[in-house]
């Protein structure tokens, strides 16, 4: 075996996801999924600290880049508007670079410890909306609310995106009426 792999982490997480699909998160090692890669578990840790670091990889790379986005938004926009197209924007980055949202999705679903990660990854990117609304001037009750309602939007632009309903820019339109039609039958 080579001692250095360029595409390593990609056949890691492609064994992952197949393993994980097969057999269900929980049943699989990190050394099944090593072997499946043809790789040693010590590369496998080389690329990823623990299985559950192959499905959210990359993931810390989100916050900073939706407060940033926010920060260049139209300084006009209100809180809420900031944010949705910050998300809008990092979403569709995301989403032209991400493959296999969809079986990573149904994993993170079949496993309570994988959708409490994603809680607290989610929790994560609305704590950095919400400072980098009070950076543009939003107070913090606006800033909170702005960003709590944006993620939860950009959550469903995401699952809708995940399950193949179109493309994200269409999924977000899709999810941003749906509230828009919430919030007329509230009023």
């Amino acid at each position: 075996m080579a001692r250095w792999d360029a595409g390593a982490a990609e056949r890691l997480r492609e064994a992952a996801l197949d393993l994980f699909g097969e057999h269900g998160y929980d049943a699989v090692t990190v050394t099944q999924i090593a072997e499946r890669a043809g790789l040693t578990r010590r590369t496998f840790h080389r690329h990823f600290p623990d299985k559950r670091e192959i499905l959210f990889a990359g993931s810390e790379r989100l916050p900073p880049a939706v407060a940033e986005a926010v920060l260049a938004a139209d300084p006009g926009l209100p809180p809420l508007r900031a944010a949705l197209s910050a998300l809008r924007e990092v979403g569709t980055e995301i989403s032209a670079t991400v493959t296999d949202a969809g079986r990573r999705r149904a994993i993170v679903r079949s496993s309570p410890e994988l959708l409490e990660r994603e809680r607290s990854k989610s929790a994560d990117v609305t704590a950095a909306l919400r400072h980098a609304l009070e950076q543009r001037g939003a107070t913090p009750a606006e800033a909170h609310l702005a960003a709590r309602v944006a993620a939860i939007v950009s959550e469903e632009a995401f699952g809708r995106w995940a399950t193949a309903e179109g493309p994200f820019g269409e999924c977000f339109d899709g999810a941003e009426e749906a509230l828009r039609a919430v919030l007329a039958e509230a009023t």
